[in-house]
């Protein structure tokens, strides 16, 4: 069986951040196994991988820490350091610190208990644990202090250090639809193009799709569609790199016309071009595209 192209084992002082780091990370398309006993990694390494997910070849993440059954530090080390010895593994090791008034100032917040101080201060099992996972600190070859992160912070240094490409990729999604048949649910951001003129009321046109040379020409004619369709690239091209820089898994745009059969079509398909000449991977679908044609959705002829 093909190991993971990467390990990483994810440690450190409870209250740290450790569940921050592992959301983040699934997010980003690793996969997540959390608080995993030590003598069954054996088993999870050999182990088929998710459904569905057999050709991802994805990276692996581990949270194991104090509150993990049967955990020792030595013991960890020891394990992995086997690991590598027998090859095919690239392991690596975050540790995730914390000063301890912080912590305390954190647990008190929350009001939860410490794992190893469930009937006494925090700071004792904050001690306790440090004590605990001092072998694993030393040893680790990565080292994150969040005393002045908060999780959003932290979330960015992650994507920042173990983004890797072709792995939990920000899906984008371009779409057409017709606001007759009501607004997309899953649209992020959503184009009304009902402000063009509309080919439904031209005869020749009006058995025809957005797709359609013909039509295509119709609705670019249009004296507002140049300066308003490039001023919606130009926005998407400034908003998409930023929703993918905040981690965002999908980012949907969707484009609305009355029937959603003629302007949006036309107008989705011209913005995923544009965007694939940036660099980006759209896929495009278009909802109504299929329906077909009705008058009295598309309002009155004089307002085309």
């Amino acid at each position: 069986m093909t190991p993971p192209p990467e390990i990483l084992l994810v440690t450190g002082m409870s209250g740290a951040g450790k569940s921050t780091v592992l959301k983040t990370l699934e997010d980003l398309g690793w996969e997540v196994v959390d608080n995993l006993p030590l003598s069954l990694l054996d088993r999870l390494l050999n182990a088929l991988p998710p459904a569905g997910t057999e050709d991802m070849h994805r990276p692996l993440a581990l949270g194991i820490g104090a509150r993990t059954r049967d955990f020792d530090a030595a013991q960890v080390v020891a394990q992995v350091e086997r690991l590598r010895a027998k090859g095919g593994y690239e392991i690596g090791t975050l540790f995730l610190d914390c000063e301890s008034d912080e912590l305390a100032r954190r647990y008190d917040e929350t009001r939860r208990r410490h794992p190893l101080a469930l009937d006494r201060p925090a700071r004792d099992g904050i001690e306790r644990e440090r004590q605990l996972l001092a072998p694993l600190r030393q040893w680790s070859n990565r080292l994150s202090d969040t005393t002045h992160f908060n999780a959003h912070a932290l979330a960015q240094q992650v994507r920042a250090a173990f983004s890797r490409s072709g792995v939990g990729d920000t899906i984008v999604s371009i779409m057409s639809f017709g606001f007759a048949r009501g607004l997309p649910t899953d649209a992020d951001l959503v184009f009304d193009m009902r402000f063009l003129r509309n080919p439904h009321w031209e005869p020749d046109l009006r058995p025809g799709t957005g797709r359609d040379p013909e039509v295509a020409a119709y609705i670019a004619a249009d004296p507002a569609y140049a300066d308003a369709v490039r001023k919606i690239e130009d926005l998407l091209l400034l908003l998409i790199p930023r929703y993918i820089a905040e981690g965002k898994s999908y980012v949907t745009v969707a484009f609305g016309c009355t029937g959603g059969r003629h302007r949006s079509v036309h107008v989705a398909d011209r913005v995923a071009e544009r965007l694939l000449t940036a660099g980006f991977s759209p896929t495009v679908t278009h909802r109504d595209l299929a329906a077909a044609p009705q008058d009295s959705l598309e309002g009155n002829p004089a307002g085309k």
